[in-house]
């Protein structure tokens, strides 16, 4: 099964700087940040007028939006703002603000091969638990839309940098600075898509995964970096699509596959930072004794996590849980912890920041341990997803761009 195919890829004529806006789910506290992108792009073409920031949810209607956006995505197909480059890969170098550079594949995931559900053995896995109630807004969308323009990363297990050797650079598409502290961006089409096409396919052979894995069974080909809900809302889609059709079209149906970029785990730039957890308001007197009698069973040689509170900082050793079994099980213990003794959970950034918090009057934290990357895939394979807020790839300047469109009807 071809699972990561070249695509009809759209890019806009227009000037790309203001036509570039991050993803809508980023700076969600910072209503400012969007103030600045409004004023940076103005009414020039954007895909800033074909997406609604998460910040502005509460005071937008998504209803109201969801035609305004797919309005604006027509309206640019009929002005020719694009330029289609047919059954292609782009080779991307994205310059991050500290100079450091993470290369990516774009082209499109056939979505039959994708499940965010528990115990699925599907060849693309979430790596973090689905929120179900952030899908409508975006499955409204896309329900209606002409067009995808992606912010999607998905991982794949490379340590031996199979499919990016496969690359030769063709035709330079794109080259410019992001907005907003974004670094820059320069993409290329591929130009042997056979040659890629193979490489990416031989991931998923029997005896790679086996000597991988040391089983095939089970074995993920494909992971989510970023934009899990997004890639859900499509498959949602596309499984209301496949009901109106008949089977001999399910195969060149647009809607059955999402344009993402392919990003390999290895890659140098890519790094885990974990997402600790504090309780604000809450009686803290009694979270070092009742976090040690939580995790009595798993105590042991290990990996460690710190308890905070105002009285100091105590270790506790873990053993015997996978990483994503280790998050899930300090998110039980919290939620456990704020039923009996009040307050409430927050996800915090930062060792530093979540010390200080949890030393407040009142608060309590759990500063997590770091993941390596070579958990993800075998902490998802043998303990599905991981609970929400697990872990974050990078700040939010440095996350995907919205750039490269592909019709999806």
């Amino acid at each position: 099964m071809k699972i990561f195919k070249p695509a009809d890829i759209m890019l806009p004529n227009c000037d790309m700087h203001r036509w570039s806006v991050v993803a809508c789910d980023q700076f969600t506290s910072e209503p400012e940040y969007w103030q600045q992108v409004r004023s940076i792009v103005g009414d020039a073409p954007s895909t800033l007028h074909m997406m609604l920031p998460e910040a502005e949810l509460g005071t937008k209607d998504p209803e109201t939006e969801s035609i305004k956006i797919n309005a604006a995505m027509q309206r640019y197909i009929d002005e020719g703002v694009f330029k289609t480059y047919p059954d292609s890969y782009i080779y991307l170098e994205r310059t991050l603000k500290n100079g450091a550079v993470r290369r990516g594949i774009m082209g499109m995931f056939d979505l039959e091969a994708y499940d965010w559900a528990e115990g699925t053995h599907s060849p693309i896995r979430a790596t973090e638990h689905t929120v179900e109630d952030r899908l409508p807004p975006r499955i409204r969308i896309r329900r209606n839309a002409p067009l995808e323009m992606p912010h999607i990363m998905i991982f794949m297990d490379d340590a031996d940098n199979i499919v990016f050797s496969s690359v030769t650079k063709g035709e330079k598409v794109y080259d410019f600075e992001l907005m907003q502290d974004g670094g820059s961006i320069t993409g290329w089409l591929v130009a042997d898509t056979e040659k890629l096409a193979k490489a990416a396919e031989k991931l998923g052979d029997e005896a790679v995964l086996q000597r991988k894995y040391g089983s095939a069974d089970n074995a993920i080909v494909f992971a989510m970096g970023d934009g899990n809900h997004s890639l859900a809302a499509a498959k949602r889609h596309w499984e209301e699509v496949k009901k109106t059709l008949p089977e001999s079209e399910y195969e060149t149906a647009p809607a059955r596959y999402a344009l993402a970029e392919l990003v390999n785990i290895h890659d140098d730039v890519i790094t885990f930072e974990p997402i600790h957890k504090v309780i604000f308001d809450t009686e803290a007197e009694m979270f070092f004794a009742e976090a040690k009698a939580f995790f009595a069973d798993n105590i042991g040689e290990g990996r460690s996590i710190d308890l905070v509170t105002g009285e100091g900082i105590e270790r506790l050793n873990i053993s015997g849980l996978t990483i994503g079994e280790l998050i899930g099980k300090c998110e039980d213990f919290c939620k456990a912890y704020t039923e009996r003794h009040g307050g409430y959970i927050d996800y915090i950034h930062g060792d530093c920041e979540c010390v200080e918090m949890s030393q407040r009057f009142g608060c309590a934290g759990i500063l997590l341990p770091r993941m390596e990357k070579s958990e993800l895939f075998s902490s998802v394979m043998k303990s599905g997803p991981f609970p929400k807020k697990s872990f974050s790839i990078g700040h939010g300047n440095d996350k995907r761009y919205y750039l490269e469109c592909r019709e999806i009807r």
